[in-house]
């Protein structure tokens, strides 16, 4: 029962830190990067559809996004569904590439950028504690009802307290590497 509590405390602080991993792409920087358009949805025959699945996006000279459309009628909705997304990029097309090209950030975007890679880290955190918290609640409740011992309830919550330590400095180290990335120039 106490090991079950653990494997799915730590499983679900992975997917914590998997779903931050997924915040800090959106967060753009001064470079290309193809995963800065994960998020944008083009309307393929009536339903959203990743760009991904209709199109290769790869980097040019590291300022510059081209992306090629498989089918080239949708070059027109690749570019409306980037000039829609909150990414603020300006997409242009010459009828069988469209490209993106990266705008340099000033020194108040990129502290702007920080800011909300910052905040992302720290609702991380937030998320890893409260699911120390369930778990620990979880061996209470088990030592309450006698399932366990007061010594196993302890052992139990210090475990959980180490596999917190290791998910929070991954954290840690995830903002500080974005940190780094944004405030580079």
């Amino acid at each position: 029962m106490i090991d079950e509590t653990i494997a799915d405390a730590d499983e679900r602080m992975q997917k914590s830190i998997a779903s931050l991993d997924d915040a800090f792409k959106k967060i753009r920087t001064g470079r290309a990067h193809p995963d800065i358009l994960d998020s944008v949805q083009v309307s393929y025959y009536g339903s959203d559809t990743p760009l991904s699945q209709l199109a290769n996006v790869t980097v040019e000279e590291g300022r510059s996004l081209i992306i090629s459309p498989w089918e080239k009628p949708m070059i027109g909705e690749i570019e409306k569904a980037i000039m829609k997304s909150d990414l603020g990029l300006n997409p242009s097309n010459n009828g069988d590439t469209i490209r993106v090209p990266m705008p340099p950030l000033t020194e108040e975007t990129r502290k702007e950028y920080t800011k909300q890679a910052k905040a992302e880290a720290e609702n991380a955190r937030i998320a890893i504690r409260n699911i120390r918290r369930d778990a620990n609640s979880d061996f209470k409740e088990l030592e309450k009802e006698k399932e366990i011992s007061e010594d196993e309830q302890h052992r139990a919550e210090d475990q959980v307290q180490k596999i917190t330590n290791k998910h929070i400095a991954t954290i840690e180290s995830s903002f500080q590497a974005k940190e780094a990335d944004l405030l580079s120039f």
